[in-house]
């Protein structure tokens, strides 16, 4: 038996798009509507935020509120590594995606000496360093920070001095970079990424595993499949960005791509993934709230927290 620890995050310095800082508090409304007792089984943690700093200017246009997130990824790692080093299981919820740059600093912070292997789930690749960055929102970076990338083939931008002493800082959190390789990257369920995006996955040969891929050979197998990719890791973690969901039903989050997975294929392959002892951490991002109409995605993001959880419980 494993024991969980909610991890809530209630940021979103790295969104365009406001409102997933609201998205734990939808999650727990969901589960409240189906009269569950899922956030009374389970200790909770929250993580303080920055989100004050939504109401100042958002700085460097390359990377947009930058000092914010790397207190915020200091933060989250430091409170990850503690969950880790009580030996309880860290379910995160938090707001964007530039969150999980903080969880995986974290885990490398609890066990600096264990290679640890990223199962990324989402339709976009979030690769961009401040020298690509279309956006300079900072949800489109964390893969770049945990891999030290910041793809100068392909620099568009000339970010200022103080923005890369920042970034400098963010890739560097725990005095380990990079925190883990391109060998170590699984993405599932991708199909949104920029050109500078693509020229680091086909350089580097990342190992992709796509909708089609799931509908063909069903999401147990694909499961399996990116777990045995990893197994030259001691610890995997786990990264569902509800965007990797299909949004012909499902509006709520900030950067909705078609073609994504239904909540079954989702669920099947999740609750699959974290029955492998390597997994150390889940976390789920990127749910919004104000984008949805009747709380539809939270109660789809419940379900798949819940199934996650079950099989974490029991593995």
């Amino acid at each position: 038996m494993r024991e969980i620890r909610i991890l809530e995050v209630k940021s979103e310095l790295g969104a365009g798009t406001r409102g997933s800082s609201l998205g734990s508090d939808a999650i727990k409304i969901a589960a409240l509507d189906v009269g569950s007792r899922y956030f009374k089984q389970h200790k909770i943690t929250e993580v303080p935020n920055e989100n004050h700093l939504l109401l100042e200017s958002s700085g460097s246009a390359h990377a947009k509120r930058i000092s914010g997130v790397l207190t915020m990824t200091e933060r989250i790692a430091d409170e990850v590594c503690r969950t880790l080093q009580n030996k309880e299981f860290p379910v995160l919820l938090s707001g964007d995606h530039s969150c999980s740059a903080g969880t995986v600093s974290g885990i490398r912070k609890a066990f600096p000496k264990l290679k640890v292997g990223v199962i990324w789930v989402d339709a976009h690749s979030d690769i961009h360093s401040p020298y690509t960055t279309p956006s300079g929102n900072m949800h489109g970076m964390p893969i770049a920070v945990l891999l030290d990338e910041d793809n100068l083939d392909c620099r568009v931008n000339k970010p200022d001095q103080e923005t890369l002493n920042y970034w400098y800082q963010l890739k560097n959190i725990g005095n380990i970079a990079p925190k883990i390789g391109y060998a170590d990257l699984v993405y599932i369920a991708l199909r949104d990424y920029e050109k500078e995006e693509k020229y680091l996955l086909e350089k580097n040969k990342v190992m992709i595993f796509r909708v089609a891929d799931i509908r063909e050979e069903g999401a147990g197998k694909i499961a399996d499949d990116a777990l045995k990719y990893l197994s030259h890791c001691d610890l995997i973690y786990i990264s569902f960005d509800v965007d990797s969901l299909d949004p012909s039903h499902l509006k709520g989050t900030g950067t909705p791509v078609p073609g994504g997975m239904t909540i079954r294929e989702a669920g099947d392959l999740v609750s699959r993934l974290v029955t492998n002892k390597k997994v150390c951490c889940f976390e789920i991002s990127e749910v919004n709230p104000t984008l949805d109409k009747d709380n539809l995605m939270s109660e789809n993001a419940f379900e798949i927290l819940q199934r996650a959880s079950d099989a974490i419980v029991n593995a």
